[in-house]
């Protein structure tokens, strides 16, 4: 499931998303070490009020959160700044949220 969740990143969110360490922001945070990571705190990349209060309320990403957030990102955070329309299937969601658990 790793690989397919890698392919599923590459072709769906890479283009605004590195996974590779110390890869600089680009049009969205580099997710390496998201699993665990505080919402909105890579502190290099410029979020959405949404995302920020989200941090200050104190959620954090983990498997289930990235797995619905997947699938409709502007509706678990509306406003959300981030261009996408979500995974509709459930397995590439989980897929790329597994994915995205093993970049430490």
């Amino acid at each position: 499931m790793a690989q397919d969740g890698r392919a599923l990143f590459e072709q769906h969110c890479a283009s605004c998303h590195a996974v590779a360490a110390d890869a600089p922001p680009t049009a969205g945070p580099n997710l390496r070490g998201v699993v665990g990571r505080p919402v909105g705190a890579d502190p290099r990349f410029d979020y959405s009020p949404v995302l920020e209060q989200a941090r200050r309320g104190g959620e954090s990403w983990d498997v289930g959160r990235l797995v619905r957030f997947l699938e409709d990102p502007e509706e678990m955070y509306p406003g959300l700044w981030m261009g996408n329309n979500g995974l509709r299937a459930a397995a590439e969601r989980i897929a790329v949220a597994r994915f995205l658990e093993g970049q430490r």
